[in-house]
């Protein structure tokens, strides 16, 4: 026992060591971290090196990474932000999603899978990654432009669509067959986990916090950990919630991560949970996540499926793009502008990975389908900085990139 404990704390310390090195290098490069930890976990893992190997230990803090990274995925999403989003983002959010599902739902029933595995497909194709456009968009300086304002806002209601919809996706392949009154109970059970986590969100969570701000007030003994501890016992909850209404509790964790930034808090006791929450996510649990997600890619679809992994990605590629630039037509947007917003959309990252890693777990992909979607999603994030660049660079040869200064668009 005492081997096994020693063996599994040796794997920990090398896991977090390589995604720390690779991870650095990435940012190095203008890529987002979890690209590099990706690349560590396929180099020293199983597919090549052979270094490290999956373990309980690493099985069980990877699962916590997902929650820990979706509780801060949902501290970066404004309700209030979501609800007041122009015509203009909302619109493109929705062609983003729609286009680019269909498309993988029918490259799912062409390929002859399951509906499940289909419906996971199209929901692999549809998502997009909120931080990765954010780091993009402030390393190239374009956070003032109108572009970067309907992208960011996309984005954002992009995400949330797909958590959504993966709710649906995720108790539609919980019943396993199309049972009507099955699916009904499923969905009622869905749209009852929401109305609950609604009421404690907007009417438990803000009494909740006064009360705690008030005995730090009277009695001085509520710091800044007892917040955080408090917020982690909610997420859990939600998470609990969640398993009940027999989906994911990575939903909890976004819907809580959602509320606790909408429950007023305190400035410094939200800076600090916001800051503990990203520091645990991202410097600790992720990073575990991500490499022992490289340990379940295998080399075999480039061999084996070369015309499988070539139309997705193609079809991947395409549907944001043309998602993004159909739906930008009717908008104040230029059709460049609206181009240029596509290629944006287009990284998927985190969200898609995650998004595989349960449908592997649940057994409706297999090893060779979750290859292709983690390749997709490193693959359209790596292309995001190199196609925005030469979009930009488009928009001002044309004369078409606006900022925006006080609300108020400007030409440059």
């Amino acid at each position: 026992m005492v081997e096994a404990v020693d063996i599994d704390i040796l794997s920990l310390l090398l896991v977090l060591s390589v995604a720390w090195v690779f991870g650095a290098l990435a940012e190095r490069l203008g890529y987002p971290t979890m690209m590099g930890e990706l690349f560590a976990g396929i180099a020293f893992g199983p597919a090549l090196i052979g270094l490290l190997r999956p373990s309980e230990l690493l099985s069980v803090l990877s699962e916590l990474g997902v929650f820990l990274l979706m509780v801060y995925v949902g501290m970066e999403v404004d309700l209030r932000e979501l609800f007041e989003l122009g015509p203009q983002s909302l619109l493109i959010a929705f062609g983003a999603f729609v286009i680019p599902f269909g498309m993988g739902y029918a490259a799912g029933v062409w390929l002859a899978i399951s509906t499940g595995a289909a419906l996971f497909l199209g929901l692999a194709m549809a998502a997009t990654s909120l931080a990765t456009k954010s780091r993009i968009l402030a390393d190239l300086e374009l956070l003032d432009t109108r572009i970067a304002n309907v992208l960011l806002g996309g984005a954002l209601a992009s995400d949330v669509g797909v958590l959504i919809a993966f709710a649906g996706v995720d108790s539609y392949v919980t019943v396993g067959t199309f049972d009507p009154s099955e699916i009904g109970t499923i969905l009622l059970q869905a749209v009852g986990f929401f109305a609950v986590t609604l009421v404690l969100g907007y009417r438990f969570l803000p009494v909740a916090w006064r009360y705690i701000e008030r005995q730090r007030e009277r009695y001085g003994f509520v710091d800044r950990t007892t917040a955080f501890t408090f917020a982690l016992l909610v997420s859990l909850l939600f998470a609990y919630l969640a398993t009940l209404a027999e989906l994911h509790m990575i939903v909890g964790g976004f819907m809580a991560g959602m509320f606790l930034r909408q429950a007023d808090v305190e400035p410094d006791l939200y800076e600090h949970m916001h800051t503990v929450m990203y520091d645990l996510a991202m410097g600790f649990f992720a990073p575990v996540f991500f490499v022992t997600v490289g340990f379940q890619i295998t080399f075999d679809v480039f061999f084996d499926t070369p015309g499988i992994l070539a139309v997705l990605v193609v079809i991947a590629f395409l549907g944001k793009i043309i998602g993004s630039w159909l739906f930008s037509l009717p908008t104040s947007l230029t059709s460049l502008e609206g181009l240029v917003v596509g290629f944006g959309m287009n990284g998927r990252g985190t969200v898609e990975i995650i998004i595989a890693r349960v449908a592997l777990e649940a057994d409706v992909i297999d090893q060779s389908m979750f290859s292709i979607l983690v390749f997709i999603a490193v693959f359209t994030t790596a292309l995001v900085p190199v196609t925005v660049t030469w979009g930009v660079r488009l928009l001002e040869s044309a004369d078409e990139l606006v900022y925006v200064d006080s609300g108020v668009p400007t030409e440059d």
